[in-house]
C-alpha cells in the first residue's frame, strides 16, 4: 500500500504535525511548496494545512483542486490551528466535488500545544495505514 503526506506550512507548526503523521505511517513528509505533484499513486494521501486569516492558504487550495481522483485512494486530512476547522470543512468539500475519497475522521492540533500532540499526530499516521 503506498503511502504520502503532503502538506502547506507557513509558520512549521504544520509542518511538525506532518513529520509526526509520516514518520507514523512510515514515509516522508513532503511540502507543497517543495515538491506539488504526486509521482504516482497512492492508496491513502495524508493532506493538511492551516487556515490563515481564517481562510485557506492558496497554494493548498491549488494543489487540491489539482488532485485527480485517479491519483489517489483515499486522503486523510489534518491541520493546525488557533481554533477553526474550516481548512478541513473546504478541503473535504473541495475533495469532494472532484470525486476523491475523505476519510471522515481528520486531525487535530492547537497551534499553541503543536508539541504536546506530536505523539497523538505520530500514532494517528500509524493507526490510519495499519487499519486499511
Amino acid at each position: 500500500m503506498k503511502t504520502a503526506v503532503r502538506y502547506f506550512s507557513k509558520l512549521g507548526n504544520t509542518k511538525k504535525i506532518a513529520e509526526a503523521i509520516a514518520q507514523g505511517a512510515g514515509v516522508k513528509a513532503v511540502s507543497i511548496a517543495d515538491d506539488p505533484k504526486l509521482q504516482e499513486y497512492v492508496d491513502i494521501l495524508f493532506l493538511g494545512g492551516a487556515p490563515y486569516a481564517n481562510i485557506m492558504a492558496p497554494e493548498l487550495r491549488e494543489y487540491a483542486e489539482s488532485l485527480k481522483a485517479e491519483q489517489v485512494g483515499r486522503v486523510i486530512l489534518f491541520t493546525t490551528s488557533n481554533w477553526s476547522r474550516r481548512t478541513v470543512l473546504a478541503l473535504r468539500k473541495l475533495l469532494a466535488n472532484n470525486g476523491i475519497k475523505v476519510d471522515k475522521e481528520y486531525f487535530f492540533a492547537h497551534m499553541l500545544h503543536i508539541n504536546g500532540r506530536i505523539e497523538a499526530a505520530r500514532e494517528f499516521g500509524n493507526h490510519l495505514t495499519r487499519k486499511s
